[in-house]
């Protein structure tokens, strides 16, 4: 896994999130440039958890479809007619 890059405009955008969450719900203000190192802190600390927890739905996705193409190919099989 590359370390996730966000580019400027997703990183701004994030950042006036935070902003406006930390002044409507904890009554905090803060500038522009502490948003944005506040989101690379969140982002550096919290996407690796984020991508595993990703990877994990994604496997167990593919893991569910597998399964039922082997039923399906099960199920296209004839059946065998054995003379005894």
């Amino acid at each position: 896994m590359s370390d996730l890059q966000l580019d400027r405009k997703q990183r701004q955008a994030l950042a006036q999130e935070l902003r406006r969450f930390l002044e409507d719900e904890l009554d905090t203000e803060i500038g522009n440039m502490d948003a944005e190192r506040l989101v690379d802190f969140l982002t550096e600390s919290f996407a690796p958890e984020f991508y595993n927890l990703g990877v994990r739905d994604a496997h167990a996705l593919l893991t569910s479809r597998v399964e039922d193409m082997a039923d399906a190919f099960y199920g296209l099989e004839k059946p065998l007619r054995r003379r005894r």
